[in-house]
C-alpha cells in the first residue's frame, strides 16, 4: 500500500485552522513552559540521563532520529544555553551529523529510567572533531569520535502521558522475544552472506565488549 492507497477515504488536514478546531488551544502552562535557558533542575536531569533521542532533518526535509547512549550523563552541559553530545563507535551512517552539516537545527529527548516525564531541549547544532572539553567525556578509557554541540534556544519539560498509556517501564508488559532475534533480523536484512551462527556470535557476550571500540 503506498500514501495514495492509505489516504483513500481519509479526511486529510491541510489547514493550521482546522487541526486547532479539532485539537483545541493549548492550556496556559502548556503554552509558556518554554524557556531559553538550562535551569538547575535541567541541569540535574541531564546529569542523571543515559539517554537521548536526536532529531535532525536535511536540507530537503527528510528526517532522522538517532538513539545516542551512555552512563549517566550522556550529555555535557557547558553553559546555561550549550551542551554537548558525544559520538561514539557505530554504524558510521552518521545520518544526523549529515543532516546537521546541511541544516543545523536539531530536537534532543532525554529521558530518564523509570520516569514518564521527558526534558526536551531544540536548538542549533554544530559537528565538533575535538575541544578542550572532550576529556570530560572520556568513557571507559575512550574519547569520543565528535561531539554534537547545541545552542539551546527552547527548553521545556513534556508530560508522562505516552509513556504511562505504553506502559514502557513496566516490566511485566515487555515481550522481548516475541520478535525474531537482532541477529536474525541482520541476517535477513545486513548479512544475508554469513552463517546464522556467526551473526549470533557477533551480538553475543563479545559485542558489549566493543562498545567504545
Amino acid at each position: 500500500m503506498d500514501t495514495t492507497d492509505a489516504l483513500a477515504g481519509a479526511t486529510v488536514v491541510t489547514d493550521p485552522d482546522r487541526l486547532r478546531s479539532l485539537v483545541g488551544e493549548p492550556a496556559p502552562q502548556a503554552a509558556r513552559k518554554v524557556r531559553t535557558r538550562l535551569e538547575d533542575v535541567d541541569r540535574e536531569w541531564i546529569a542523571l540521563s543515559p539517554f537521548c533521542l536526536v532529531a535532525t532533518a536535511a536540507a530537503d526535509g527528510s528526517c532522522d532520529v538517532s538513539p545516542k547512549g551512555d552512563p549517566a550523563g550522556l550529555a555535557l552541559v557547558l553553559d546555561d544555553t550549550t551542551l554537548a553530545l558525544p559520538e561514539r563507535p557505530g554504524n558510521r551512517r552518521v545520518d544526523g551529523f549529515l543532516n546537521v552539516l546541511a541544516n543545523p537545527h536539531v530536537g534532543l529527548l532525554f529521558l530518564l529510567p523509570g520516569r514518564t516525564d521527558t526534558l526536551r531541549v531544540n536548538g542549533l547544532a554544530s559537528v565538533v572533531s575535538d575541544a578542550p572539553w572532550f576529556d570530560r567525556m572520556v568513557v571507559k578509557g575512550h574519547l569520543p569520535l565528535l561531539a554534537l554541540v547545541v545552542q539551546v534556544e527552547q527548553v521545556f519539560y513534556h508530560c508522562g502521558k505516552a509513556f504511562l498509556r505504553s506502559q514502557l517501564w513496566e516490566p511485566e508488559t515487555w515481550q522481548p522475544d516475541a520478535v525474531p532475534s537482532r541477529a536474525r533480523i541482520a541476517k535477513r536484512f545486513e548479512r544475508s552472506d554469513q552463517p546464522l551462527e556467526e551473526i549470533e556470535r557477533y551480538y553475543g557476550a563479545a559485542y558489549t565488549e566493543r562498545l567504545y571500540r
